[in-house]
């Protein structure tokens, strides 16, 4: 099961420092999502993250700015994604993109492809945003054999990480885990690593 972390939104201090140290803690996936920012902040934050992680980064923003960065992986908000022709979709998965998006009805993923795997959620009540409250029954079970992977958003830390697994999800996203004390970041994302660990084995 796969662990993304998603940015904070605004700026933290020493980010583009602590992007890299939780690359070399074995982070596989970034999600750099900066709604807010321009086109210069994002360029900016981009240079100082180490070259050779740029391949593990997912651009939710100024998608056109990707291959000035090696960057192959693109994320398309719902309403984005409703807004692109889909063969506009099908031509960035041609070029060689992994494509991910977001949805918050689960009914939704039959209409996903070409997208390789969406967020869904919240599946537990935010952390970030505390009244992003999730609807989710505790029975919660996602359909199974899904085309497009399914990534389990909101909420999500050390004390709920294998309920994820048991709900059918192909992985989880964090972002208030890892954000929300910065100065901890990397020790939270090592202590998630260990429970992933721990519920896999």
């Amino acid at each position: 099961m796969q662990l993304i972390v998603i940015s904070y939104p605004q700026q933290v201090i020493n980010e583009a420092a602590i992007i890299n140290q939780l690359f070399e803690a074995g982070l596989k996936r970034y999600h750099l999502r900066k709604p807010a920012w321009d086109e210069t902040q994002l360029v900016d934050l981009l240079q100082q993250i180490d070259h050779a992680f740029y391949p593990q980064i997912t651009l939710h923003q100024q998608h056109h700015i990707a291959s000035d960065f090696d960057i192959k992986k693109l994320h398309y908000t719902e309403k984005h994604r409703l807004d692109t022709e889909p063969g506009k979709l099908i031509l960035k998965k041609e070029e060689g993109y992994v494509l991910s998006t977001s949805i918050h009805n689960i009914n939704e993923l039959s209409s996903l492809p070409p997208f390789d795997y969406t967020f869904f959620g919240p599946v537990f009540n935010s952390i970030s945003k505390p009244d992003y409250q999730s609807q989710l029954p505790d029975n919660f079970q996602l359909p199974p054999n899904t085309a497009t992977q399914v990534i389990a958003l909101g909420g999500v830390g050390y004390a709920n990480l294998h309920k994820v697994k048991h709900m059918g999800f192909d992985g989880a996203a964090v972002l208030g885990t890892i954000w929300n004390n910065p100065a901890h970041a990397i020790t939270n994302f090592n202590k998630l690593q260990e429970h992933l660990l721990i519920k896999q084995t």
